[in-house]
């Protein structure tokens, strides 16, 4: 087991480690307006793949405890969203940095731009939840589960259905063309989905080490009040 998580941790520090060095480093077409920021490409983008990931699996354990009543799921959920809004925050700031070189400005009011502070907000609702009914547990996982089915639908549906629907900046909405279109070459294609894999691979260990943390505490608390 000791070997596995050597290869497991191993593997993952090779993937981010070439993530930066070729990202920031390595040769990037000179595509029109985008130039020397289509390197935002290896963090920003990654960094919603992997929200959008980590919140699919908070989705899917909140169901599995709205099934079971096992309180296991209801924490499990809950470091999924935690590390989920991370990677939202972390990729709403790449992007507004990315902006401001190709935009002009942080924040546009683009509809994407819109869509993505609305999501985040509504999974910060989410938090403020989780806090008001700490001393009912059973009934603060219900709430907590439905609200992330709930928020997870909203999610989608404002990430990528809305801003296809209006005029939008962003590439791939409301337009524009997406990075497919453009020559994503060898240089770009051989960074990208390693980061890809390396981002979201590293949100899920955070939120296993999240849930393990939590279980310990739920444990304590346990064993003391008995």
């Amino acid at each position: 087991m000791a070997t596995v998580k050597k290869w497991h941790y191993g593997m993952l520090f090779l993937l981010l480690g070439y993530t930066f060095i070729f990202g920031l480093l390595g040769e990037v077409p000179q595509l029109p307006i985008l130039g020397q920021t289509i390197r935002g490409l290896y963090f920003h983008v990654p960094m919603w793949f992997g929200m959008v990931t980590l919140f699919f699996f908070s989705f899917l354990y909140a169901i599995f405890f709205l099934r079971t009543k096992k309180t296991f799921w209801d924490r499990k959920a809950y470091a999924f969203a935690q590390v989920g809004m991370l990677y939202g925050i972390l990729g709403l700031l790449t992007g507004m940095l990315w902006a401001k070189f190709t935009w002009g400005k942080y924040w546009s009011g683009d509809p994407k731009q819109n869509s993505a502070a609305v999501c985040l907000l509504i999974y910060s609702a989410y938090f403020l939840l989780r806090f008001s009914f700490t001393s009912h547990i059973q009934l603060q996982a219900k709430m907590n589960s439905v609200y992330s089915i709930l928020a997870f639908f909203m999610s989608i549906l404002l990430l990528f259905i809305l801003p296809r629907l209006t005029d939008s900046l962003h590439p791939g909405n409301g337009g524009n063309p997406g990075f497919n279109v453009y020559d994503l070459d060898g240089s770009l294609r051989w960074i990208f989905y390693p980061a890809i894999i390396g981002w979201i691979w590293w949100g899920i260990i955070m939120a296993n080490m999240i849930h393990r943390y939590l279980n310990l505490k739920h444990q304590l608390l346990y064993t003391y009040e008995n």
